[in-house]
């Protein structure tokens, strides 16, 4: 059974301590996927709920002091009850601050997997790469090196999306292409990756490079439909369209139209 559709049979919870920005889409993306999103970042109550969720799916995007603590917490409260922990690092390398901030996540809390932009992954682990606010800025590498270095150094596995999205532990890795640019004109898609990646890891913990794999490659299909359908109309029209795919994209299809290099 493919891990779409465990997800789809298990509905498994997916706590999320994301930011103010992307908090409706990444619970409604959870819903169309077959997941179950619970949007919790209060102190008194994070342990709690990593504890009895399937995944905790950790987003900096909009940063205060609470935030971070209870990111800190509920981190360390799903580690000790074997529940996956994914880290996204939104603008690592934009501020001193953020870029703190994420290798203080890092640190603090044993990660199943990190996704982000080439620039955010980069700067979580000190090697320079240009970032403009949030989005990875210019630069020229080997990022399939990067991510096994990555992976080595963070002891997690790495999940590097943009034009091809990559995938590594430090030992397999993987490239996947299927996407469309179209989404880097809806906030939040990349968020919403991440907490898509956190429920394939509830139902793929045992594996979590070829669970990450078919995360990506199943969002990359949900949107090449959604573009197919709506590319006269605009990134409007092509968000909530692909809300409706991510619900509609079979097991079956994502097998035959995945396209992966391991």
């Amino acid at each position: 059974m493919s891990y779409l559709a465990k997800i789809r049979t298990v509905n498994p919870l997916i706590h999320n301590i994301t930011n103010l920005v992307v908090a409706n889409f990444s619970a409604n993306g959870l819903l169309a996927i077959g997941a179950s999103p619970f949007m919790a970042s209060a102190l008194e109550e994070v342990a709690d709920v990593a504890r009895i969720s399937g995944a905790v799916v950790l987003n900096m995007g909009t940063l205060d002091k609470d935030t971070v603590d209870a990111m800190i917490i509920a981190g360390r409260s799903a580690n000790e009850h074997g529940v996956p922990v994914v880290f996204d690092p939104v603008g690592a390398g934009a501020t001193p601050y953020r870029t703190e901030t994420a290798r203080r996540i890092a640190s603090a809390v044993k990660l199943t997997a990190i996704r982000g932009n080439v620039a955010e992954i980069a700067n979580v682990i000190g090697e320079p790469w240009e970032i403009k606010g949030v989005d990875a800025g210019a630069g020229s590498g080997d990022v399939p090196a990067l991510a096994k270095r990555a992976a080595k150094k963070l002891e997690t596995v790495v999940v590097i999306t943009g034009k091809e999205d990559v995938i590594s532990d430090g030992v397999r890795t993987t490239i996947g292409t299927n996407g469309h640019p179209i989404l880097t004109r809806v906030t939040g898609t990349g968020c919403l990756l991440s907490a898509v990646v956190g429920a394939f890891l509830a139902v793929g913990k045992d594996d979590p490079v070829e669970a990450a794999t078919e995360a990506v490659a199943y969002y990359g299909i949900a949107a090449e439909k959604a573009h197919e359908l709506t590319a006269d109309q605009g990134p409007g029209s092509f968000q909530i369209e692909f809300l409706n795919q991510l619900a509609l994209v079979t097991p079956e299809t994502v097998a035959k139209q995945a396209r992966i290099t391991r």
